[in-house]
């Protein structure tokens, strides 16, 4: 396992004073990005290589909110390689050693040049490897997200260069960012902001760029909520979020 501390900074929560999801899955990849700078495989060594670790999907569950003040450990570990896959826990601890969030994700190793997945090498993963380390235990839902229910359109963004990372795509975190703020658009101005997220799937489909027109469509279920971030081409999605919140937002 990999750990590190930090403190829930007052530029990380929301109005309500909690740790935000954008804040919550900064930090989940930032762990697995320092783990990877520590043992030699960071992003520089891996772009040396014309190579890349990018993450396919994510399933996030809250246990009660982190609040601005309160010490936190984020701990990650690989629990599995198959192909060109790769598959990663990670938690978020409070000061009692309470995972109050507690993720696992899939991601596949890319070849920059071909522009393709390909099968890392021994030397890729083998320093990630923990044989003591298990799959932590989660309710993780299908990989797939049905996109069904009431439908809601809503206006387009453009990506602009704040979104991006150093892969020049949009960061993973923003995703959910533009998801959380979609679905409170639709029941704005009357959105219950207070109410705490119980659980957040993304699956990865394209990365949207600098420029990209993404058209955000949500899908109101009787158990969530769905955005698709789709762009303005046919048939191109670039994300599928579904939101659960701990109670009805409405």
């Amino acid at each position: 396992m990999y750990s590190f501390k930090s403190r829930v900074r007052y530029s990380e929560v929301d109005s309500f004073g909690r740790l935000s999801t954008f804040a919550a899955i900064n930090y989940l990849q930032d762990c697995s990005t320092f783990q990877s700078e520590d043992i030699g495989l960071g992003i520089k060594k891996l772009k040396e290589r014309r190579r890349a670790w990018w993450l396919s999907s994510w399933y996030i569950e809250f246990d009660g909110p982190l609040l601005l003040g309160e010490n936190i450990k984020i701990n990650t570990w690989a629990y599995g390689f198959s192909g060109f896959y790769g598959y990663r826990n990670f938690t978020i601890d409070d000061e009692t050693g309470k995972h109050v969030v507690k993720a696992d994700s899939t991601w596949f190793f890319f070849d920059l040049d071909k522009h393709r997945p390909v099968k890392p090498e021994k030397e890729d993963i083998e320093a990630y490897i923990n044989k003591n380390e298990t799959k932590l235990s989660m309710n993780t839902p299908d990989r797939k997200i049905e996109k069904q229910g009431k439908v809601y359109k809503l206006s387009d963004i453009v990506i602009t260069r704040h979104f991006l990372d150093t892969n020049e795509h949009v960061n993973n975190a923003y995703y959910a960012a533009i998801a959380k703020e979609s679905v409170e658009e639709v029941h704005a101005p009357t959105v219950k902001m207070d109410k705490c997220i119980k659980s957040i799937q993304i699956h990865y489909k394209k990365a949207a760029v600098l420029g990209s027109r993404v058209v955000r469509i949500v899908y109101e279920k009787d158990d969530g909520y769905i955005v698709e971030l789709a762009g303005t081409e046919f048939d191109t999605v670039y994300a599928d979020i579904k939101i659960i919140y701990t109670e009805d937002i409405r």
